[in-house]
């Protein structure tokens, strides 16, 4: 048997950027680094690929954004508006790729752990799924007949509007919108609106049956605009497992029976899960999406 072929990866986040080499889940080296400057965060990521005695084939980036994903576009593989203070209009893939001499392939953080899920994951078989973090920020990749969406820019469910919880007040956080999605529901909107860590709210307060209001509504929207057969739920909030089932109940009920298929007949268990890969999905990602480079 031929041995698989070894890659490169690099999940960037806002808080840290996760550096892999390997050929899949039971052969991943990794290295953590935070998110400093962009000068100081990429040069520390290229040394670990330049200082790495195994070769990589080509290197997969899946990465905070906005991110310019149009391969056409001369600022391709670049950070665009980001809030993330310095990091506006930072050029990430050339660096890589002028350095490494290598084929680089780049797409969203959020894309890039859908696209893990799908080739180890949750959505193992599915065609046609969505991934959502819910953390820092909120985003969601999507992937529709196997391949992740692009278009105009990339899919920024993070900022659609969402009904307000008829108990709920809260102006919303974001910068640009407000009381958007990520606005409303991200763990700094948790955070800020009842003005503690999220981590030492019980089960019972009622942050959380705001949460699976605002999660469950984006979730409908997702399923009524692009039918995926599946929607992971991941990131640091969603470390709160009991959220689930909550939002499983708030999306039948906002769906209104709307939707008649098997998968809606079980309580969602099935149609609205956890990420198989766990914290992994984000690097796993990245690695299968290096097998797409120069394609």
């Amino acid at each position: 048997m031929a041995e698989a072929p070894t890659f490169g990866a690099i999940e960037g986040g806002g808080t840290k950027f996760v550096c892999g080499i390997g050929s899949g889940p039971d052969d991943l080296e990794t290295a953590t680094f935070p998110t400093t400057t962009p000068r100081e965060t990429l040069s520390r990521c290229l040394a670990f690929f330049q200082e790495n005695p195994r070769q990589i084939e080509a290197l997969g980036i899946a990465c905070f954004g906005p991110v310019d994903v149009d391969p056409d576009s001369a600022s391709f593989g670049s950070i665009t508006t980001t809030p993330k203070e310095k990091w506006s209009d930072t050029s990430v893939a050339s660096v890589f790729r002028d350095a490494l001499e290598l084929p680089v392939a780049f797409d969203t953080d959020v894309n890039g752990a859908a696209i893990g899920e799908g080739r180890w994951g949750a959505a193992q078989g599915l065609n046609a799924f969505a991934y959502f973090t819910i953390g820092t920020g909120i985003g969601a990749g999507l992937v529709i007949a196997g391949k992740p969406v692009h278009g105009l820019t990339h899919p920024e469910i993070g900022h659609i509007r969402v009904p307000r919880h008829p108990r709920d007040s809260f102006p919303g956080i974001c910068p640009f919108h407000g009381d958007c999605l990520e606005g409303l529901a991200s763990g700094p909107a948790i955070a800020v609106r009842w003005d503690c860590d999220p981590v030492t709210l019980p089960p019972d307060h009622e942050a959380w049956s705001f949460e699976a209001h605002y999660l469950a509504a984006a979730v409908m929207n997702v399923v009524l605009t692009v039918s995926p057969k599946r929607v992971i739920l991941g990131g640091g909030v969603m470390q709160q497992t009991h959220l689930f089932p909550l939002i499983r109940e708030r999306l039948r009920d906002q769906l209104g029976g709307y939707i008649a298929r098997p998968e809606f007949e079980d309580g969602l268990a099935d149609f609205v899960v956890p990420p198989g890969l766990g914290a992994r999905a984000g690097i796993l990602g990245a690695l299968a999406l290096a097998g797409s480079a120069g394609s």
